[in-house]
């Protein structure tokens, strides 16, 4: 919501566009102050203040905080950050869906697309040459790492997920100048990770590293002609939240990756995915009629 009235500001009135930047200053306060207070701060009339919420899309105030007030508390704490304790089912679908779609747009609007481009001629060149690409995650990112390696092998590219801390170290120990090391952390904070970036570093392999950005896994990510950082920022609090967009943003980039090296690799792939799909059908036992 605020991310969509802040993208909205430069076509507003100057009046108005006053009340979108007392809003954004502080949204909580914003929600809880009387119309009187707030057309005072942002000096303008009280009209104003209601033209603004309807400019953006909303019946009026009181529906504008209503909306604001869901859109910026701090949600149940270890469940999730945009529903309440006391949301109906239909609620929790819109809030849950409205998160989610909310925080890929986002992605998709700040995302540079050199940081994709390099990661993408790394893991196709690696691909083309028969080296290794390793997917290292662990807890949740380590689902995710397996949902990598099952997007990748079927592009006939050597490909592994290892989530085993200690296999971690010895896969990672093995790797070579040429090869990809993809690594996954929601936090940028894990031990096992930090050890198996440091170790691919020293060997020469391609680090491809998906975290959020300013962390100390995004840090070893950045710097280097053979590291490079896909920061996925969120608003999930790893320390308070189930991890739930941060995993759909992290398999979108694996999507990405797997779509884009995909269209890279030699044209003889396309008619054995095809016959990987024709195979499986075969594994079905219900049918189409």
């Amino acid at each position: 919501m605020l991310d969509r009235i802040k993208a909205s500001i430069p076509a507003l009135p100057p009046a108005e566009q006053r009340v979108a930047k007392l809003l954004l200053a502080d949204p909580r306060a914003f929600a809880t102050l009387p119309v009187a207070e707030l057309s005072e701060r942002a000096h303008v009339s009280k009209p104003t203040v209601v033209r603004f919420c309807r400019s953006v899309g909303y019946d009026g105030l009181a529906d504008f905080k209503r909306k604001l007030a869901g859109s910026v508390n701090e949600g149940v704490p270890f469940v999730h950050r945009a529903v309440d304790e006391d949301d109906k089912t239909a609620d929790i679908i819109v809030k849950v869906i409205d998160n989610a779609v909310s925080a890929l747009l986002k992605y998709r609007n700040d995302t540079a697309s050199h940081a994709f481009e390099r990661a993408i001629t790394a893991l196709a060149e690696a691909g083309k040459s028969g080296k290794r690409i390793e997917f290292y995650g662990v807890g949740n990112s380590g689902i995710v790492a397996a949902d990598a390696q099952h997007k990748f092998f079927r592009l006939g590219v050597h490909a592994a997920a290892i989530v085993d801390s200690h296999v971690q170290v010895m896969s990672a120990t093995m790797l070579e100048p040429g090869d990809c090391a993809v690594i996954i952390s929601n936090s940028g904070r894990s031990r096992d990770l930090l050890d198996v970036a440091e170790i691919a570093r020293r060997k020469g392999a391609t680090s491809i590293v998906i975290t959020t950005s300013g962390s100390p896994l995004a840090q070893m990510g950045q710097g280097g002609a053979t590291q490079v950082l896909l920061a996925v920022d969120h608003p999930e609090d790893y320390d308070r939240y189930s991890p739930m967009v941060s995993r759909l943003l992290h398999l979108m980039v694996i999507d990405i990756l797997t779509t884009a090296v995909a269209l890279r690799l030699p044209g003889e792939l396309r008619p054995m995915l095809q016959e990987i799909k024709k195979n499986l059908r075969a594994k079905r036992y219900a049918r189409p009629e």
